[in-house]
């Protein structure tokens, strides 16, 4: 699997796209210093997690994973994940490979299973 960095303007394209749906989707203003939504770009991957005070500790933040997709070109199609209670990335199996971003979006947004948002 090519773990190969995206291009710019893959990178700026699907910041575009990911940014949208993040902020479509983040909590009201008055209470993300509680829960908050965010995500990274790292390698292939695009991940998505929420941010919340560590409960012992409020001043700390903690980002906990929602869901996670991984760019396959060779396939030219991503994969989708969600992660467990045990912090481990499983295949959504409803949907493990789509074919765009937007698609990713749309299959978290469905969670058809309550994986990503539990």
């Amino acid at each position: 699997e090519n773990k190969m960095a995206f291009s710019k303007f893959e990178r700026y394209r699907i910041e575009k796209i990911v940014g949208r749906y993040i902020e479509e989707n983040r909590p009201p203003v008055e209470i993300r210093d509680k829960v908050d939504l965010s995500f990274k770009i790292e390698g292939q991957s695009i991940e998505i997690f929420e941010i919340r005070p560590l409960w012992d500790n409020p001043q700390k933040k903690i980002k906990e994973p929602v869901a996670k997709t991984t760019y396959v070109k060779c396939r030219n199609l991503w994969k989708v994940f969600w992660q467990s209670a045990y912090l481990k990335w499983h295949r959504y199996d409803p949907d493990p490979e789509v074919d765009t971003i937007d698609d990713f979006l749309k299959v978290i947004e469905e969670d058809e299973y309550s994986c990503f948002f539990g």
